[in-house]
Formats: C-alpha cells, structure tokens, sequence
C-alpha cells in the first residue's frame, strides 16, 4: 500500500516539475523569442538595433560588427554568434527584407544561397539605415515603455514607436512551443496606402491598393484574387511564387535570374541534378552556378532536340523554381498571440499607433508647459527689474536669494530658481519682453498638443500624415511582379513526355515491362518468372501507344508513358492488373503505334480463315482505353502479326495433322471491318491450325520452300518426316 503512494507523489511530483519548468520556458519562447509584435520586431531585433541607435549610428559612420554585437550583449544574453545572425539578416547586404534596417559593408551572405557563409564580424562594417528614423521617432518622449534590461543595469523600450506597419512591409518568421509565425512582405507604399484607406473606410476592399505581397528576392506571384482574398482575412493561406528565366535559344541555355523567397540556388541546383539523374529531366544537359557581381544567375543547357519551354514547364513543375509561401499571421498583441488577417493588423495597428502618438503629445504638452510656467514667472519680474536686482545684490547669504525672490514676486521655487540662473547682461527689459513673447505661442501649442492627445479623429490624421510622408520618402516600386494563371502557357501534355527510344517485352504467363533503351547498353538479361518465357519483345518509344489484342477479342490501350519504365531485372507489370482484364482473359499480341496508324494486322484463326485489317480501324480520336470486337471470335486465335506499309513479309501456319503452308502475307485477303471472318487458308477436312510462324521462327525446316503456296486456299504439305528427324539429331548434338 505505501508502495502505490510513493508512485503516485512520484508521478505528481513529475507532473508538477513539467509544469513548473517547461511552461515558464514555452512562454518564454513565445512571448520572448519567436512570435513578432505589433512593432513587427521580435525582442531580438530590438535589442541590436537599440544598441545600434544608442551608439548614435543613424547618421554616423559604420562601426565594425563585432563592436556591435558586443554592445549589444548588454541587452541580449545569448552569445555573440546568435547576436550577428540576427544582425546579418537585418542588413542590406543578405537581402533577407524588403526594406533592411541596417546598412552594410562587407560580406553579409545571400538570402538566395544556402552555402554562401557570411564573414565573420571583425570583417564586417554596419550602421543604422536612413529608413531607421521611422521607427526610433517618439522614443524619447515617452510613446513607448522601457524596462530594465536583463542584469538591471540600464533600460530598454518595449516596443518600437514605429510611425508605419513594418509588420507587414518586412517578412518575419519563427517557430515557438506549440505555434508559429510566417509573415509576408508587402510594398511599404502599398501598405501606407493601404492602411490610410482603413482609416477613412475600415471596410475597404484591401485588394485595390494591396494586390499581393512583394518579396526582397523579386520573381513573379501567380495571382489569384480569391485565394489573396482569403489571406488577408483569415491571416493562413499559401500563394505561389515563380522564378524569372531567359531562353537563349542561340546557345540552347536557359539563364534563371529571379527565384522564390521560399528556395535557394543550391536547393534549385539539386532538384534539378536530381531529376536528370531519375530520367524526368532528359533534355538538359547540365546546370551549373554563374552568379557573380551583376547579379543571380543558374544556368541550364539543353539539347538541341528540345523544346526550351516544355523544359521550363517541367521546370516549374519538377523543382523548386515553383514553390508555395505558407502564411500564418500570428503576431503578438497585449502579450497575447493571435492570428488575424491583414485589415485586422492594420486596424490594430493603427489603435496601438494612436496610443503613441497620444503619449508623445502629453509629454511634449508636460515639456512645454514646464517652460512656461517658468516665462510666467519671468514675465512677473519683467514688471520690476530693478527690485530683482536689488533682493539678489541685497542678500547676504545664498540661501536667501530663492525665498526672497519667491516672497518679492509671488513665485514658486521652480521659476525662483529660473530667474536667479539668468545671466547678469540678460537681465534687461529688452531680453526679457522677447522671452515673454514666447508664452502666447507656447499656450497655443500647449492647447494643440491636449487637443491632439483628446481627439481621436486628430490623431488618425497625423498618421495619415505621417504615412504619406513615408510612402513619398521610401516607398518603392514592386519587386515581385503579378502573373495571372491563364497568362501561364502550358504545353501539350505529350510536349511534356520525355521522348525517348524503349523495347517492350511480353511473357507467356502475362508480364509486362518496358525499358528505357539505354539501359540495354551492355551486358544484361532479361528476367522472367520461374517457369516463364519470352512471348513477344518489340521497339517502341516513350510517345508510342501500345494495344493488347486479348484472346477475348479485345484490345486494351495506353499510352507508353502511362507506364513506368523497369529494369532488366524487374517482373514488370502483370497485364491483368495493368489492364484490368476481364477473367480467363490473357494478352495474346501486343503492338506499338503513333497517329496515325498505319499498316495492317493478320488474324489467323483455327478453323483455317485468315484475315487482314487496316490499322487504322483501331485509332481512336478520344483515346478509349478499352475495344471490344476487336476481330472475329467465331474461332479460335492462333496467332497474329502486324504488317508495316509496303512490306513483303512471309508466314507460316500449322495444322493439327502436321502440315505446313508457307505464303506471303498479301494472299490473305483483306477486309473493311474489324469483325470480317476472313477467308480460307487451309482446305482439308477433319484439320485444322494450331500455330502461325513468323519467317525468322522457320529454323526447324530445311526447305522452306518445298511449302511455299503461291495460291490460297490449299491443302498444304505435310512436314517431311527426314526434316524432323535430321532437327532431332541437330539438338541432340548441341546438347552433348
């Protein structure tokens, strides 16, 4: 019994430790580290570029990265390595945002490129962008709050009194416990525009002045209003971006210069060498890097056989080239994570930007009504100068000027205080009529400022105001451009086939497989079941449409690239699953074709008839998969043969009672339709076929032709007998 308590303290024990130390650490990550706030910073990039601002490089020189991130350590803890990644993405020089907030010099790396490391921050030189005044604005006047910094030895703001959304003109992204965040990047002019139309109307169509997000790396977003729609009112949705390609159709080269945000060169590099090596990609010779000082550029060469634009399609198709941004809106408000659409951030932001514009102006109303409240005192001694004079000249002690002073003129410390400071040469009606002129105006501003601070229709519109000298300032035309679906030309589907030389091979027992021709190069061997053989083996291509004549009179079709191509080694297809045969149903002969059909198919059949049909009677201009009556059932097939334009083939049938007929292919006649019975071959009674020969299967006859028919229908010869018994003796030579 005592041992079911300790487990039970145990497991509370442990279910309180869990608590009690991962749920302080999962909102740590979440308030702390990953998730963005209204400002559009996480604590990290606030940090760097607080400590960039209070080393006074806005306007300055660069200072070396590695005095920056020291610095910075003041505020940030993590170590000096996490410090610099979290600057080099914020840099002009990697490329990561639309608008970087930090001016670079040196080697910073690419957003584009994977392997491209940045240099180490000895090397590197930064200082604060020009962009950066938009968002320190209003820091010192309170608009934000500050906290003491992890070790409490010096204060940091909370937040940035950012004067526009830079939440959605930079992309940010984090992972946290338990949630994430992926924010695009929007047109800073567009999201100015955007947000002024909020404020006049907060049910504007957002999509008339904010299409569609912009990206640092440019490249074209397929555009769909409906799925952008969706984006900005939900805040989850993913759109697709699409690389920019030239066709040098001259040097068969194809030059990447624009690509996804969501890839990388190297990534784009690999996708690509990966599929010549799986055979999806046969046209393209080679890719390679060539980007240097003018910019990005992945080349790709091509065959001179190719389509460059069915390659670009397989491309895109195929690789990361065409690749998908999963937005998740999920930002911090009030310390609260929550995912909103656009209008929503917008609006929020907007409220959380009025709160600090209110607060700057009653710190600016406090500062100014603390100056005048000391001219008011000024303007009390302006009516006697020389009694001020004489109550300081006339004091003995120090200590006695400001009582005095307040007793004189019916002041307070503050402005007694004021007035004792004054220089001696300032302390003439003329200085002190211009100083007093000062109160009307600071009175006027001082009202301006309350109002402001009262009035949420003024505050609104210094926003609007600010916006608009924003957007005039930095705003930028689109990087990203806009590409309809249907503006995206698409080939054929059978542009889109590799084409390419195949052999097609047909077992006894109903397995299929078709193989590349360049894998037949050297030595191999064909595999079969135990206990089957070779049926059938033909030339095809990868374009070819392949048709199973079935014992059933049917003919199955499909397309030669509908099936994977196989190894030497490999079964292949069984036919009755690839075709989904009926029961008791097997292939019998199997042809390669492309439109349009020519030539002729010989039916033999074991009542003795034979019968030859136009090729053409089996194309079909809708493809079916599936022909029924495909020949005459009325008999048995024995076998059959296709017969190419202008050949001169001959066959050979068989009879039950062991004659042979050898004929040219022309004395079958020939038929309209495909369910004609054809005519006689074999005139004998109580007899009948059992096989057809092709010429190259004749090796077991000496005197082919002693059979030769020159006339249809016959009676045939019947096989000598000193033919089979010299081929007996043959084979049992070659077997000793």
């Amino acid at each position: 019994m005592s041992n079911e308590k300790d487990v039970k303290a145990i497991e509370k024990k442990i279910s309180d430790t869990l608590f009690d130390n991962f749920m302080p650490y999962a909102m740590s990550v979440i308030l702390s580290r990953a998730i963005p706030e209204i400002d559009g910073f996480k604590p990290a990039h606030r940090k760097l570029l607080y400590t960039m601002y209070k080393m006074n490089l806005q306007n300055g020189p660069r200072a070396k990265s590695a005095d920056i991130v020291g610095q910075t350590m003041k505020l940030n803890p993590h170590g000096d390595q996490t410090i610099y990644e979290t600057m080099v993405r914020l840099t002009r020089g990697n490329g990561t945002l639309l608008h970087p907030w930090v001016d670079s010099k040196g080697n910073f790396g690419s957003v584009s490129s994977r392997d491209m490391q940045y240099a180490a921050s000895r090397y590197t030189e930064a200082r604060l962008d020009p962009l950066c005044e938009t968002i320190f604005s209003g820091l010192e006047k309170n608009a934000v709050d500050f906290v003491d910094n992890y070790s409490g030895t010096m204060q940091e703001p909370l937040l940035f009194p950012v004067t526009f959304p830079t939440i959605l003109v930079n992309n940010n992204q984090g992972i946290a416990v338990g949630m994430a965040s992926n924010i695009c990047s929007f047109n800073l002019r567009e999201i100015c525009d955007t947000t002024i139309a909020l404020i006049k109307d907060p049910k504007a169509d957002l999509l008339e002045t904010l299409p569609a997000p912009d990206f640092s790396t440019a490249a074209y977003l397929i555009y769909k209003p409906d799925e952008m729609r969706d984006i900005y009112e939900t805040g989850r949705g993913s759109f697709q971006l699409r690389a920019t390609a030239d066709v040098n159709r001259k040097d068969r080269r194809i030059e990447i210069r624009e690509i996804p945000y969501t890839t990388t060169i190297e990534a784009i590099i690999d996708d690509i060498a990966d599929g010549i090596k799986k055979g999806k990609l046969r046209d393209i010779v080679s890719v390679r890097d060539e980007t240097d000082l003018s910019g990005l550029c992945v080349s790709v060469d091509y065959k001179a056989s190719a389509d460059p634009d069915v390659i670009l399609h397989q491309l895109f198709t195929s690789t990361s080239l065409q690749s998908a941004f999963s937005c998740n809106f999920n930002i911090l408000v009030d310390n609260r994570p929550r995912v909103m659409g656009v209008r929503d951030i917008l609006l929020e932001w907007v409220d959380w930007r009025g709160e600090c514009i209110k607060r700057e102006a009653l710190f600016d109303a406090e500062k100014k009504g603390k100056n005048l409240h000391l001219l008011r005192g000024l303007e009390r001694i302006l009516l006697d100068i020389d009694k001020a004079i004489a109550v300081i000249r006339l004091t003995e002690t120090e200590e006695e000027v400001l009582p005095r002073l307040m007793s004189a003129f019916d002041i307070d410390e503050t402005q007694a205080d004021y007035v004792a400071e004054i220089k001696l040469r300032h302390l003439n009606r003329a200085y002190i009529l211009k100083r007093v002129r000062d109160i009307e105006t600071l009175e006027k501003e001082i009202a301006d400022l309350e109002q402001l601070a009262k009035s949420k229709a003024k505050i609104r519109d210094k926003i609007v105001r600010q916006l608009k000298e924003i957007a005039k300032k930095y705003g930028r035309e689109r990087k990203t451009r806009l590409i309809a679906p249907e503006e995206i030309e698409i080939p054929e589907e059978e542009e889109l086939i590799p084409a390419y030389n195949t052999r097609v091979y047909l077992s006894e027992e109903g397995y299929m497989k078709k193989l590349a021709a360049t894998s037949l190069r050297g030595n191999f061997e064909i595999r079969f079941k135990e206990g089957d053989c070779l049926l059938q083996e033909m030339d095809s291509t990868n374009h070819s449409e392949l048709l199973f004549f079935t014992n059933k009179a049917q003919v199955y079709k499909m397309m030669a690239w509908e099936i994977e191509d196989h190894r030497p080694s490999q079964l292949g297809e069984y036919t009755p699953n690839l075709l989904e045969l009926d029961e008791d149903e097997h292939v019998v002969f199997m042809h390669s074709a492309l439109e349009p059909f020519t030539g002729e198919f010989m039916f033999v059949f074991e009542n003795g008839k034979g019968v030859r049909i136009d090729a053409s009677h089996y194309e079909t201009v809708q493809r079916r998969k599936k022909l029924i009556n495909a020949y005459d059932d009325s008999s048995p097939l024995i076998g059959m043969a296709y017969l190419a334009p202008e050949s001169d083939l001959s066959f050979a049938v068989r009879s039950k009672k062991n004659k042979l007929l050898y004929f040219d292919a022309s004395l079958i006649v020939k038929k309209a339709t495909r369910t004609a019975r054809g005519a006689t071959i074999l005139r004998s009674k109580n007899d009948y076929l059992t096989k057809l020969y092709a010429e190259d299967e004749l090796d077991f006859i000496r005197d082919v032709n002693y059979y030769r028919i020159a006339k249809l229908p016959t009676a045939g010869r019947y096989i000598r007998e000193e033919t089979l018994e010299d081929r007996q003796l043959e084979l049992e030579e070659s077997t000793e």
